[in-house]
């Protein structure tokens, strides 16, 4: 058994191999390390531009908005499998917001309920539509990030967000 930290969120998980995604965040395993190898970036404290705070004001935004449509969606999904994965892809991007900040080194804000459908379909649609937006956003920021720590924050998630349109892709 092995120690693996993500350098992402910071989370640990054990086991006989690295993960090929992070079982918390969603970062790609190349951002998963040894345990002694690891440099989480919410460990890194350093001033961080004006541009990066909004960035990431807006990430914390997107991401809780996420999570609580995807915790709608699992409650509406019919069918186990689908509701198991709303679960988790509302988990993943809670952790996104909770990393955000840690970053920001503020607190979790008030999270306030979204609504969704009761069809699978629509909710696949809307959660692809989510998930390109996300990437989108990601890209932007990624190329506007003046610190590397935050830069790799962005190009992670973005990462994390096009895995998340492929699983939904196969729904359809």
């Amino acid at each position: 058994m092995n120690l693996y930290i993500c350098e992402i969120c910071g989370d640990a998980y054990i086991g006989s191999g690295k993960p090929s995604d992070c079982p918390f965040c969603g970062a790609k395993e190349g951002f998963i390390k040894l345990g002694a190898e690891a440099q989480p970036i919410a460990e890194i404290k350093t001033e961080i531009s004006e541009l990066s705070k909004k960035n990431l004001i807006e990430t914390l935004a997107l991401e809780t908005r996420a999570n609580v449509i995807y915790l709608c969606m699992a409650g509406e999904a019919k069918d186990y499998q689908i509701m198991k994965m709303y679960k988790r892809l509302a988990k993943v991007e809670l952790e996104h917001a909770i990393i955000a900040t840690k970053l920001l080194n503020i607190s979790m804000p008030e999270i306030k309920p979204e609504n969704c459908s009761s069809e699978d379909l629509e909710n696949f649609k809307k959660t692809i539509e989510l998930e390109d937006h996300a990437v989108e956003i990601y890209k932007k920021f990624t190329a506007e990030s003046s610190e590397a720590h935050i830069r790799k924050f962005f190009g992670a998630i973005m990462q994390a967000e096009m895995g998340h349109i492929e699983l939904i892709k196969k729904f359809l």
